[in-house]
């Protein structure tokens, strides 16, 4: 393991959640309407507004692949002659604790050498999209999923080893309203949203549209940030316009051409609706990140966002890349440029982060370091730790000896 000066922070971290995390505090009326896990001896399968889903094909995540073990295949350096599937390895011993339990997480995370993980879903990262056609269902069940994560992990304790990001769904922005100032009374340091067009009654909406100010004004004066984690943001839908898939099946078979249709569209129309449609000019103190979704999407932006601008000026009242350089901070791909990340919109908006512990990210999270040799110490310490804190809003203390 690396050895830092200081503890690192780690903004893409996940627990595996516990079967009954949108079941325990579901009302009633919901009970058909939400997230049903249907058991028939070992095998668990989960019914989402009455259909089935196969977002997580086994949500009892026992047995679970080992973190990291996917490595060389997300950095395209299979060996030749082996078969990518045949990196894949299961953990032989019961679901280990710290994926499920705080207090042995956070010993976890301290062994790591790490101060703070941000904390996101894994199941749940696929709920909203599959109730996209029940809004009172949606926010129900994020109601009870939020309750869930406060009770089993906490939004953030004395001790800060971790902060974990209670789910905020647009669809109804007086829900929306009322459920982040439900989060925030329980100490939330940031929040999580689905970058992906809102649903709506009669059609989806931006996340742009004024009628969520309220929600963006709650957020933005309480200088908390915003988290757009990568999930199923419903942009399957896209590939079925070219014989494909209109599920997400993360683990399932799929065609290599819905990889390269949807690739990392929904992050990068997340980010745009967000610049072009005017919420950082309405609301310039909001922060936001986009966490687990590589990195090339900001340079694609960029590029097209200076090229409307100077076509249709009067549309940008501020410079629509200054405007992302400013107030959207990233956690790229280890396997990333991140030198040209850096020309493009500062080191000071790059997020360490290690997806521990899916088998996708790094084995040993502070492995990340190692992506970073092109850069000096300062710069290495402001990616490991400092811009996590400016993100949150925390005063950055100087080095010690500077």
């Amino acid at each position: 393991m690396p050895e830092l000066a200081y503890q690192a922070i780690d903004t893409d971290n996940h627990y595996y959640e516990t079967l009954d995390a949108f079941t325990r505090h579901l009302p009633r009326e919901f009970k058909r309407r939400g997230v049903q896990i249907v058991q028939a001896g070992k095998h668990a399968t989960t019914i989402i507004g009455n259909r089935v889903s196969r977002f997580i094909p086994n949500p009892t995540f026992d047995p679970i692949i080992v973190p990291g073990c996917l490595d060389l295949m997300f950095r395209g350096q299979v060996p030749e002659g082996v078969d990518p599937a045949s990196l894949m390895q299961v953990e032989q011993l019961e679901l280990r604790p710290e994926y499920r339990d705080r207090a042995a997480r956070a010993a976890v995370v301290e062994q790591q050498g790490i101060e703070t993980v941000f904390m996101f879903p894994t199941f749940g990262c696929g709920v909203e999209a599959a109730l996209r056609d029940d809004i009172p269902a949606t926010m129900a069940s994020l109601h009870a999923f939020n309750r869930w994560l406060d009770e089993d992990w906490g939004f953030d304790r004395p001790d800060h080893r971790i902060l974990s990001a209670p789910m905020i769904s647009l669809a109804d922005p007086g829900a929306a309203a009322a459920e982040v100032d439900f989060v925030l009374e329980r100490g939330a340091k940031l929040v999580h949203v689905r970058p992906a067009p809102v649903p709506g009654v009669g059609k989806p909406r931006s996340l742009g549209d004024p009628v969520h100010d309220p929600v963006w004004a709650r957020i933005a004066e309480a200088g908390i940030p915003v988290a757009f984690h990568l999930g199923d943001s419903g942009y399957l839908q896209l590939a079925a316009m070219w014989g494909g898939k209109d599920t997400f099946e993360p683990f399932g078979p799929g065609d290599a051409l819905d990889k390269i249709v949807v690739d990392d569209r929904a992050i990068h129309d997340t980010m745009a609706s967000l610049i072009v449609h005017g919420v950082f000019d309405r609301h310039p103190r909001l922060r936001v990140a986009s966490i687990e979704n590589g990195s090339d999407f900001v340079h694609r932006l960029s590029k097209r966002m200076t090229k409307l601008a100077n076509q249709s000026p009067r549309s940008f009242p501020n410079d629509p890349v200054a405007t992302l350089r400013e107030h959207v901070w990233v956690a790229p791909y280890y396997e990333d440029d991140l030198p040209a990340l850096a020309e493009r919109i500062g080191v000071e908006r790059i997020l360490f982060g290690s997806d521990w512990p899916h088998g996708e990210g790094l084995a040993e999270p502070l492995d990340f370091v190692a992506e970073l040799a092109a850069f000096d110490a300062g710069d290495v310490r402001k990616m490991m730790r400092d811009n996590a804190l400016d993100f949150l809003g925390v005063p950055v203390a100087a080095p010690a000896g500077r």
